[in-house]
């Protein structure tokens, strides 16, 4: 099984988006014994709350199904747990450096590195306001991610 931990700042905005997106993506593939997907935040300002009301207004607007969860913080243990840590920008990529301190697989990227946009952030909506934005940016990243999976990854 690919296990996916994806990351930002809080993990109540980007990160649980992501998460609902590619859990979603992956149902609808019918490859939910292939691929297991989480989220976590680099930060300890959040932890314990749900997702934001602006990600779940966005995730409905979509017809995304989510459940209620809570907010943790990305540790060292899960470097070993998961096959690939997604970041969403710079901010996230390097607080995660400082919690895993090292990267000898390869496994901490952006979202948008599996697009023809890599290199580039995901914009905080806690920020921005725009959660159309960051869900259209995160939907990109997770179809992108999705096809290098089942070319690479996943034999059937």
């Amino acid at each position: 099984m690919i296990s996916i931990l994806f990351v930002c700042h809080g993990n109540i905005c980007r990160s649980p988006m992501a998460e609902f997106v590619m859990k979603n993506m992956v149902r609808k593939s019918g490859l939910e014994r292939e691929i297991y997907v989480e989220s976590a935040a680099t930060s300890t300002e959040e932890i314990g709350n749900d997702m934001h009301r602006g990600s779940k207004a966005r995730l409905r607007e979509a017809g995304i199904p989510f459940t209620r969860r809570s907010a943790r913080q990305v540790c060292a243990d899960d470097y070993g747990a998961f096959d690939y840590i997604i970041v969403m920008d710079e901010n996230n990529m390097r607080n995660i450096r400082r919690i895993i301190r090292s990267d000898p697989g390869g496994k901490i990227c952006r979202l948008l590195d599996f697009t023809d946009r890599a290199g580039e952030d995901i914009a905080d909506p806690w920020y921005t306001g725009d959660f159309d934005l960051t869900y259209n940016d995160i939907t990109e990243g997770c179809e992108g991610l999705l096809e290098f999976l089942c070319k690479s990854k996943i034999s059937y």
